[in-house]
C-alpha cells in the first residue's frame, strides 16, 4: 500500500512554498491569470497534457495510468476575494484589497502536489484522473451569465475523456488539523441570489405625509421575510434567509424614491427550497404593496445543494482509513450553509466533496473562511494532498 502521507511530507517545502507564493498574489474570478500560468508551468513539467484558458482562466491535466479504469476528475479551486487581508503574514497578500481568505491559495497548491503524487505512481493507477483548477468558485459571474463551474460544464470538462466520478475537497477552519469530514448525502446548501426594488414617492424628510415611503416598506420587508423560515420551514427542515445590503437615498432629510436590497437564501431540500422561493415572493410583494409600494424582484439560482453520492463517499473513508488509520472522520450530514459550486458537477457526475480541518488556535489560526485575518496551519497540506491521491486511487480501483 503506498504511503502517500509519507510522501506528501516529503514534498511539504514545494506544497508550503507554492501556497505562500499564491496566497501573496491572489486573483479574483476569472482573473487568474497568474495562478493560472503557475498552475500550467508546474503540471507540463511533469509531462502531462495539459489545456489552459478553459473556462478563462482554468486549467485541465490529464494523468494517465497504466490500466483500464474510469476517469476520475479531481477539482481544486484557484480564485481570492475582495477582502483586505489583516493578518500580518510574512507572505501577506501584495494586491490591495484582494486576499485569499477562504483556503484556495491551500487547495491550489494541493493539487499541484496532489499531480506529483499521481503521476509517481502511474503504473498503480487505473484509468485516468483529471486534474481541474477551476477559476471563479466565489460567485463571481462571468460570460453567458455563468460562474466558474459551470462556465467548465458548458465547456465541456466532464467529455473527452468522459468523467465517471468526481471528487473535491475544502481546508476547513472551523475545525482544527486532524478533523476529516467526509459525509454522504447533502453537505453543503443551495443558494439563490435576490435583489429587491422597491419603489414608493419621494419627498422631503419632513413632510412625510406627502410621500411614500420605500425605506419604512424595506423595513418590514426585511422583518416580514424573516417569518418565513420560522412559520413556513419545519422545524427540523434547513433554511436561511439573509439581507446582506440595503440601499436608500443620499441625504439625510430626504426620502428616496427607491430602495434596493440584495441577499440570499440558503436550502438543503427541493422542497424546501420550492416552499421558501414561493412564499418570499408573496411575502415582499404583500409587504410592500400593504403600504402604498411597488416592488421589482429578481431571483436567481447560484448553486444547487452539494450532495454527496454514498458510494463514493464510502470509498473516500476507506481512502482515509489507509491514510489515517487513528483518525476518526466526522460523517455527520448538513455540514454547512455555505454553498459551493461543486455541487454543479456532482449533479452531472457521482462524487465526493470532503473537508479536512486547517485551525490552530494555540497559533490564533482559527478565523472563519472570508475573515481579514484568515490563514491555516499549513500542516493541513499534505495531510489534504494524501487523503485526495489516496481517494482518486481507491474510486479508480473500486468504482
Amino acid at each position: 500500500m503506498t504511503d502517500f502521507y509519507t510522501e506528501a511530507l516529503e514534498l511539504f517545502e514545494y506544497t508550503r512554498s507554492l501556497r505562500r507564493d499564491f496566497h501573496a498574489h491572489p486573483e479574483l474570478g476569472f482573473q487568474e491569470v497568474r495562478t493560472a500560468g503557475i498552475v500550467a508551468r508546474e503540471l507540463q513539467e511533469l509531462g502531462l497534457e495539459v489545456s489552459t484558458g478553459v473556462a478563462e482562466t482554468g486549467v485541465v491535466a490529464l494523468v494517465e495510468g497504466t490500466r483500464p479504469g474510469p476517469t476520475v476528475l479531481a477539482r481544486f479551486d484557484m480564485d481570492a476575494l475582495p477582502i483586505t487581508e489583516q493578518t500580518g503574514a510574512e507572505y501577506a497578500s501584495q494586491n490591495p484589497g484582494v486576499m485569499h481568505a477562504c483556503g484556495h491559495d491551500g487547495h491550489t497548491a494541493i493539487g499541484l502536489t496532489v499531480a506529483r503524487l499521481l503521476n509517481r505512481h502511474r503504473d498503480d493507477l487505473r484509468g485516468t484522473v483529471k486534474l481541474v483548477f477551476q477559476p471563479a468558485e466565489e460567485g463571481v459571474v462571468g460570460p453567458k451569465g455563468m460562474g466558474g463551474a459551470e462556465l467548465m460544464l458548458d465547456e465541456g470538462v466532464l467529455e473527452t475523456p468522459h468523467v465517471d466520478y468526481t471528487l473535491a475537497l475544502h481546508v476547513w477552519n472551523e475545525k482544527p488539523v486532524g478533523w476529516l469530514g467526509i459525509a454522504s448525502g447533502p453537505v453543503m446548501a443551495g443558494a439563490e441570489f435576490f435583489k429587491i426594488t422597491v419603489t414608493g414617492k419621494g419627498g422631503h424628510g419632513a413632510v412625510p405625509h406627502a410621500s411614500i415611503d420605500p425605506v419604512v416598506a424595506s423595513a418590514h420587508i426585511i422583518t416580514a421575510i424573516q417569518s418565513i423560515v420560522a412559520r413556513n420551514v419545519a422545524p427540523l427542515k434547513a433554511a436561511v434567509i439573509s439581507v446582506g445590503s440595503i440601499h436608500a437615498g443620499e441625504a439625510f432629510n430626504v426620502i428616496p424614491q427607491t430602495v434596493e436590497m440584495q441577499g440570499t437564501i440558503r436550502t438543503f431540500d427541493l422542497d424546501v427550497r420550492k416552499t421558501v422561493l414561493q412564499r418570499f415572493e408573496q411575502v415582499v410583494r404583500s409587504a410592500a404593496e400593504s403600504l402604498g409600494c411597488t416592488v421589482e424582484l429578481e431571483l436567481q439560482r447560484v448553486t444547487p445543494a452539494l450532495i454527496n453520492d454514498e458510494a463514493i463517499t464510502r470509498r473516500v473513508l476507506a481512502a482515509a482509513q489507509q491514510v489515517f488509520p487513528a483518525a476518526e472522520a466526522d460523517t455527520a450530514p448538513y455540514l454547512t450553509m455555505g454553498s459551493e459550486d461543486m455541487a454543479f458537477m456532482l449533479e452531472k457526475a457521482p462524487g465526493c466533496y470532503f473537508f479536512v480541518g486547517s485551525a490552530n488556535a494555540e497559533k490564533g489560526l482559527n478565523y472563519g473562511h472570508h475573515h481579514p485575518k484568515f490563514d491555516i496551519d499549513e500542516a493541513a497540506l499534505p495531510k489534504a494532498a494524501a487523503l485526495m491521491a489516496a481517494a482518486v486511487m481507491e474510486v479508480a480501483k473500486k468504482a
